[in-house]
């Protein structure tokens, strides 16, 4: 069972409303005729910061007593995550330390910094963000907010899924990515609880499977050695993301690296958008024919538009 509800995310988006992006619903007439489906498309890459995981910063950050936000808040993160909790931080007037690795891209460590966050530098590994961000919080007393194991991240993200379902209330499936969790955790407590017969799928790249593995095994198997070009869903299963998908996601599907990166040229050719890898995987699957959708609806939830385009079309995929 989770501890989050539709009323969560009701309660979510009410306050964060005053900060983000309602990002529009978009349709496109040739993907429907490739995935023989009418298709919504939740355009996440138009919030603020370019991805979801602002929605989630912002709740997390607004849902802190006056005495903490005066303490500040940190987060270890080289990803979207990162500048999401900078910009929220801003927006409550408080300050976010930011802990990266030092080999993070120069485009993510401007984009936090043009935010406002206050950066330290780390080893790249997991073992020295978290004892580097322990040191910012012992020598500061700032919060800790964890990109995506956080009820108050998770209540946060479920708020896009909300704004789709009431815009289009008669969907039959909702698709979203999968890396952590926080995203597809969220989707699904707002999709089965606005329509309990609705049936929501989890996308992972084929070369990180761990969410799809972790479901056939009943128990978290951590990521190991991913290697895909969707680098935002590299990340294992939290143990509040894990119980939430267990319990209400139907399936996990996989796409192949080629699948995605033609996923993502159908979006830039076909809608004239840009959605960052992680973001194509869900088009992906559907267009690879794994569920049949045929004349139902679907909503799609474009996570976000964060890449650098003069290096993406340089990707060569690993080789099997």
């Amino acid at each position: 069972m989770t501890r989050l509800n539709l009323k969560d995310i009701r309660a979510a988006h009410q306050r964060i409303g005053p900060y983000i992006n309602t990002t529009p619903v978009l349709i496109c007439t040739s993907l429907n005729h490739m995935a023989g489906a009418p298709l919504f498309f939740k355009c996440e890459n138009f919030q603020k910061t370019g991805a979801f995981k602002f929605r989630g910063a912002c709740n997390a950050v607004f849902l802190l007593s006056d005495e903490e936000a005066s303490r500040g808040v940190v987060t270890h993160s080289s990803g979207n995550f990162a500048a999401a909790l900078a910009l929220a931080a801003s927006k409550r007037g408080t300050s976010a330390r930011i802990v990266m690795p030092s080999n993070a891209p120069e485009v993510k460590v401007a984009a936090v910094k043009g935010y406002g966050g206050i950066i330290t530098f780390c080893e790249p590994t997991l073992k020295s963000r978290e004892t580097t961000a322990q040191k910012v919080i012992e020598e500061t007393g700032a919060t800790f907010i964890h990109p995506y194991n956080d009820f108050r991240i998770i209540a946060g993200q479920g708020t896009a899924a909300l704004e789709l379902m009431e815009e289009i209330p008669d969907l039959d499936f909702i698709v979203a990515p999968v890396g952590g969790g926080g995203l597809l955790s969220g989707t699904a407590i707002a999709a089965k609880g606005l329509n309990p017969k609705i049936k929501v799928i989890g996308c992972e790249p084929k070369n990180a499977d761990d969410a799809y593995r972790s479901m056939k095994a009943g128990r978290i198997i951590p990521s190991e050695n991913p290697n895909t070009i969707a680098d935002g869903l590299k990340t294992s299963l939290g143990d509040k993301t894990f119980p939430i998908i267990r319990g209400l996601v139907d399936e996990i599907l996989l796409a192949t690296e080629e699948e995605i990166i033609s996923a993502m040229r159908h979006t830039f050719e076909r809608m004239k958008i840009v959605a960052e890898p992680s973001a194509a995987v869900p088009l992906a699957v559907l267009l690879s024919g794994q569920l049949n959708v045929a004349d139902r609806n679907v909503g799609v939830v474009i996570s976000g538009g964060n890449v650098d385009l003069g290096t993406l079309f340089e990707y060569t995929p690993p080789t099997p």
